[in-house]
């Protein structure tokens, strides 16, 4: 591969996320992409600045975060340089953060190819997402593509969307019929059966050049306010612009404002193991457990007559179980959090009602 070649490649990491169903070891203060959630050394920003560096040179890296994770951006990995680093000046969701990442590198190389992926997944089989990208940037080289990565489905998850694609296609790049929101699990069993979905993992690769043409077309008013500061990217008045304009572009999710209104998207699905990691059950299946199917993360763990729990803390505590099964302990240095596996999902609401009785600082 020449240089040349792969200085035309790049990426944007989402880094904004807040991970609230990991509380409360992720806090808004310190999010789940900057913890060693799994407990193996590095956190998943780190992990995932690796895995993108083996293709894209470093210096064409831009982390679109909120701006309050600057500093613990810059710690975890020294080599990012400052103008790599894009702090939105509030929350929103990913379509503005997105058009922004590709207006900044688009005046920055027109030539740009980009992929766009998240900073908090997990992929094991790393060599064979890199292929995949590689083989997304062969694809879009030359043609006007939006293409995304389909995880092939392993079972019928009912906390992922699906995508749709042309069974007829003989190539690896399938052209999107439908992206699915996520199903109950009857509607996922078929999808399964049907063979022709894939799970929607986030990651998208595109030029530059053809998804801001995607924003113009589809999203016209966030593409307006952005647009405006097309002179001041990459120049110091770019802060000022943003924190004037950012707040009045849509609130939308890549997903709803493009991917599922333009007719130029295409997947490849992969079979790679992958997990977003969205909740404590899903790190469970990535971590090994004991004969008791106990996993324990950070911690050492003596258990009797318990079974099946996941178990975190901080600084390698020693915890013991005795008669206690089903259940997800996470201790740090303020929280104390000891809840049911099966009512994972409230684990967002608990920390609300924290944050109201006890302080915001808490979340």
């Amino acid at each position: 591969m020449t240089g040349t070649k792969k200085d035309n490649y790049y990426a944007i990491l989402m880094a904004g996320g807040v991970g609230s169903r990991f509380w409360p070891a992720s806090k808004a203060s310190n999010p789940k992409q900057f913890i060693d959630i799994l407990g193996v050394g590095e956190t998943l920003f780190q992990t995932t600045f690796k895995r993108l560096s083996k293709l894209i040179p470093v210096e064409n890296i831009y982390v679109l975060t909120n701006k309050k994770y600057v500093d613990i951006i810059k710690e975890q990995v020294p080599q990012i340089k400052e103008e790599q680093i894009v702090p939105e000046p509030e929350m929103r969701n990913t379509a503005p953060s997105i058009l922004l990442g590709a207006l900044k590198i688009y005046k920055r190389n027109p030539k740009a190819l980009t992929v766009v992926a998240p900073s908090d997944h997990w992929i094991k089989e790393e060599d064979e997402f890199i292929d995949s990208i590689k083989e997304a940037f062969t694809n879009i080289e030359d043609s006007d593509k939006l293409v995304t990565l389909g995880i092939e489905p392993t079972f019928p998850n009912t906390g992922y969307g699906y995508i749709k694609y042309n069974k007829e296609d003989k190539e690896s790049l399938k052209k999107v019929d439908v992206f699915t929101e996520k199903p109950n699990k009857k509607k996922a069993e078929k999808f399964i059966e049907a063979g022709n979905y894939v799970w929607n993992a986030g990651i998208f690769i595109w030029s530059a050049k053809f998804i801001i043409e995607n924003f113009k077309q589809y999203l016209p008013d966030t593409f307006a306010v952005l647009n405006k500061g097309e002179d001041k990217w990459n120049t110091r008045e770019e802060k000022e612009f943003l924190e004037e304009n950012y707040s009045k572009t849509s609130n939308i999710s890549i997903d709803y404002g493009i991917m599922e209104k333009s007719d130029s998207v295409y997947v490849i699905p992969v079979s790679f193991d992958w997990s977003d990691l969205g909740t404590w059950s899903s790190v469970k299946t990535e971590l090994p457990s004991d004969e008791d199917d106990n996993t324990a993360i950070n911690c050492r763990l003596v258990s009797e007559d318990s079974e099946n729990n996941i178990v975190s803390t901080t600084n390698k505590k020693i915890v013991v179980l005795k008669g206690l099964s089903d259940y997800i302990i996470v201790e740090d240095k303020d929280v104390l959090m000891i809840v049911p596996k099966s009512e994972e999902q409230e684990i967002k609401q608990i920390r609300e009602k924290v944050m109201k009785d006890f302080g915001e600082d808490l979340g």
